[in-house]
């Protein structure tokens, strides 16, 4: 008997990972990463990722807001951590330049080259540039990355005006920059309307008025012919195809953008015939290794798609695709074409479109609703069986988060509802409850209402920031977060589960709550209200930046009746306000303050209009004339803010309460004493309103109008509260709103008396402050307030509740108190010492609150940023493309 000896295999080497390369690392591609560490792909794989920008992924979409404080770092979209978390290798400011796809290498600018296994292209697009003779001109830009902005910031420092070239998405985002720049600037639009892609006639309209009144010249159905140089080679002009020309140093180009499928024609993949890398319904190319997201590439519906939700979409498919590689997907995810909706808010206008927007399909119906003078328009596309196709928001894009998941079907109440603003019709009382489940709540991340649903449900989310980050819902562009907010309470409350309508971590109350305790109890002290009524946690701590400020206006409007200083900075006080009612004075973006004394009811004598320009020219500050009909001052050091104000308090001014939550102007017209139409003294019923209302602190601002006939020039139907002369006496007009979210005023009451007139609007002021939610303007209130109209109806003109003599009493009470806060100020040393720009220095001014000539007045001298150098993890950098 023999026996064999067997020779254990000799040990094979631990197999590599295979490789992924990346290339670009912008929005998309930060995005495909996530999908990727989701997956689990980037455990079984190494990643790296060559990019061409020299910052991590941020936000190309918010690049307009570096202009309002925004650093570059705060525009990033990279999680801190998330890289080194998920072992990637990221190379910033060195792009791939070449592709071999024989021998599957990757080559960068900096001479590396990468092996891979998985190639994924996400080199988005760059800007396009017509052919006009001049483009290359000094002082010719593109408005496309961080580094643009910079160079855009840098040389407007010397420049006076500019024009943009595009009156697209981009085109506007531009000129908002410019302008923010201090530019006199034009808009040059080849199409016959402002982005013509997304809105109608109607809309494109609708768009040019508001963005005509906000200073800027709009030029559409022309093209830039040729733009004009100094013998230095600078901008001077740019000529435009009609034969007229527009003075300007400065030209940026935001015509559009086109693939950058450059690197993929170089290593031979197939592209669309107008651009782009082609590729199927999981984002392969023509090469099965080699897949194209984004903008550059072409989907498999032969579209380029420009927008970053439809990126996103294709992001996430081709994650699933390379995951499935390894474990085949039972139904794989595929990308066909996207939904291009979009909710963008341009130099302050809110502009929106959905599904088919400009109704091409066959026979369909418009129902539109235009208000010129409000800036707004509204046009739904229907299908003649009422299915609602899609439609156009300018103005008014509150609707948009309801309107569009609910494209494709028949909505629950007639079209005509849907867009005529509250008040003018009947309510059209749509909910979340309305969405069918398969409706798509967040656009950007094609979460629908049955996985918001379902987070809740299954998932034991609680809170809306729970729901959030188990969806990703809400955490693209935002415009679905009002319909989230209300999908996840309605969801928990259907359960049985308490939503926490808290004012914040400090207080499980309500700020309605909390006014009723305070009014009752006669609590004057923060201390104190959050040691006796705060959350178990929350007890003897400092509080939060929320319910501070929320307390203090609280303590402010019911001073009188619980004892409390008058004097908004007295003790405890001084440390609860926001940031302007530190200084009594509106803090601006260079460190400076403005002064903004009152004029009540835009009314002043020759001799304080002297006053006003003596002031402004002694210390140097910038005039400018409100809409609100008063004179503003800006440009004041914190120091000089007493010295300032003792001129003017000396000449009969006082505060104008811009700073504070409180009421800022009752804007009139010259009403009957002047006007051959006015029918009633529109100017001492403005100064009465005004003198009466003075301080009053409040949830928000308030603003006010009388107009002395019909003719409405003071525009009383878009305020808070609005007063219009009739021949019988007063109709009163209230929750109107001209801001970002315009809202027509309601009919309260009319042909009043002065003096029930006075009597109403006291009621309904103090009525308000005692009910409306921090931070909530009077039109929200109303559209909150469980009865609407009618019952605000019921308890200020028919005091249904039994409390009209108590608010009359209260609002008595704020007037007899009533004093200004700067004269008070300035007769108090130890007030004063407040006003010191270092606290160890007092006599020192600030040196980095600087400023330059422009126009004969001045404006900031503002630093330009370039943003701290980014940390190096190792052999890692960071990066964007």
């Amino acid at each position: 008997m023999s026996t064999t000896t067997r020779t254990p295999p000799a040990p094979q080497p631990p197999q590599a990972p295979r490789t992924l390369v990346l290339v670009g690392h912008g929005m998309v591609g930060q995005r495909f990463l996530e999908a990727l560490a989701e997956h689990g792909v980037t455990d079984t794989h190494r990643v790296v990722v060559f990019c061409e920008e020299p910052r991590p992924a941020y936000d190309r979409m918010h690049l307009t807001s570096y202009f309002s404080g925004t650093t570059p770092e705060g525009l990033s979209v990279t999680p801190d951590g998330f890289l080194a978390e998920h072992g990637i290798e990221l190379h910033v400011g060195d792009p791939a330049v070449a592709v071999d796809r024989a021998a599957r290498t990757v080559t960068s600018a900096a001479g590396r080259t990468v092996p891979y296994d998985v190639l994924v292209l996400a080199t988005g697009s760059f800007p396009f540039v017509p052919p006009v003779p001049g483009k290359d001109a000094r002082g010719c830009f593109v408005y496309r990355t961080v580094e643009d902005v910079l160079a855009i910031e840098a040389y407007a420092q010397g420049a006076t005006a500019g024009v943009v070239v595009g009156g697209g998405l981009l085109g506007l985002e531009a000129a908002g920059a410019l302008r923010g720049l201090g530019l006199a600037t034009h808009i040059v639009e080849f199409a016959p309307r402002l982005m013509p892609v997304q809105v109608d006639e109607g809309g494109g309209a609708a768009l040019r008025r508001t963005i005509g009144d906000l200073g800027l010249d709009v030029h559409t159905g022309v093209a830039g012919k040729e733009i004009r140089t100094d013998a230095a080679g600078a901008v001077t002009a740019m000529e435009l195809s009609d034969g007229s020309a527009v003075a300007a140093d400065l030209v940026v180009f935001s015509a559009g953008v086109r693939p950058r499928d450059g690197l993929a024609r170089e290593a031979g993949l197939e592209v669309g015939e107008r651009g782009g890398v082609a590729v199927d319904e999981r984002c392969r190319t023509s090469d099965p290794a080699v897949f194209a997201i984004g903008e550059c590439a072409q989907a498999a519906d032969g579209r380029v798609y420009g927008l970053v939700a439809p990126g996103y979409e294709m992001a996430e498919t081709a994650a699933a695709a390379i995951a499935a590689q390894q474990a085949p997907a039972a139904a794989p995810r595929t990308f066909t074409g996207a939904d291009t909706s979009t909710k963008l808010k341009l130099l302050g206008v809110g502009v929106a479109s959905f599904g088919d927007a400009l109704g091409t399909a066959d026979d369909c119906l418009d129902v539109v609703y235009s208000d010129s003078r409000a800036g707004l328009y509204k046009k739904l596309v229907v299908a003649r069986d009422g299915t609602l196709l899609g439609g156009v928001l300018v103005g008014d894009t509150d609707a948009y988060g309801m309107l569009r998941p609910l494209t494709g079907s028949v909505p629950p109440v007639p079209p005509e509802q849907l867009v005529l603003p509250p008040g003018a019709g009947a309510p059209a009382a749509l909910g979340p409850a309305a969405l069918p489940d398969d409706a798509v709540v967040c656009n950007c991340h094609n979460v629908t209402k049955a996985a918001i649903r379902g987070a809740v449900a299954d998932h034991d989310c609680t809170t809306v920031r729970e729901v959030e980050k188990c969806t990703r819902a809400g955490s693209g562009c935002g415009s679905c977060e009002k319909v989230l907010t209300a999908l996840v309470n309605d969801e928990l409350a259907a359960r049985g589960v308490a939503v926490d309508k808290g004012l914040c971590r400090c207080f499980a109350h309500t700020r309605t709550e909390l006014y009723e305790i305070v009014r009752v109890k006669r609590i004057s002290s923060y201390v104190r209200l959050l040691d006796e009524h705060g959350r178990e946690e929350a007890r003897s701590g400092d509080g939060c930046e929320v319910c501070k400020p929320a307390v203090a206006s609280i303590f402010a409007s019911l001073a009188p009746e619980i004892g409390a200083a008058g004097y908004v900075l007295d003790g405890e006080q001084g440390a609860l306000q926001d940031t302007n009612d530190h200084f009594l004075a509106n803090l601006q973006r260079n460190g400076s303050y403005s002064v903004v004394p009152r004029v009540p009811g835009g009314e002043i004598t020759p001799d304080k209009l002297i006053v006003l320009g003596e002031v402004a020219r002694d210390f140097g500050l910038y005039t400018k004339i409100t809409g609100g009909q008063r004179i503003d001052l800006f440009g004041a050091r914190v120091d000089q803010l007493p010295a300032i104000w003792a001129r003017l308090v000396d000449a009969g001014f006082e505060s104008g309460h811009a700073y504070g939550k409180a009421l800022r102007t009752v804007k009139s017209c010259v009403g009957s004493t002047w006007c051959r139409y006015g029918v009633q003294d529109s100017v001492r019923m403005a100064i009465d309103l005004e003198l009466r209302y003075r301080g009053l602190r409040s949830p928000h601002k308030l603003k006010a109008a009388v107009s002395g006939c019909s003719r409405e020039c003071a525009e009383a139907q878009g305020k808070d509260f609005g007063v219009i002369a009739t021949a019988s006496g007063w109709n009163l007009y209230v929750c109107g709103n001209g801001g970002a979210t315009p809202r027509h005023a309601d009919l309260l009451a009319q042909d009043l008396a002065d003096d029930e007139l006075i009597r109403l609007i006291d009621r309904f002021l103090m009525f308000y402050i005692r009910t409306a939610d921090r931070l909530e303007r009077t039109s929200v209130w109303l559209e909150r307030l469980e009865g609407g109209l009618g019952h605000l109806r019921d308890v200020v003109v028919e005091d249904s509740l039994g409390i009209g003599a108590e608010l009359e009493e209260q609002m008595a009470a704020h007037v007899a108190h009533y004093r200004d806060e700067w004269a008070a100020t300035l007769a108090d040393p130890e007030r004063l010492a407040r006003f010191v720009s270092f606290v160890n220095a007092p006599g020192v001014p600030d040196p980095s609150v600087r400023f330059v000539p422009e126009r004969d007045q001045v404006k900031p001298d503002l630093t330009l940023l370039s943003g701290p150098a980014i940390p190096v993890r190792g052999t890692l950098e960071g990066a964007s493309a």
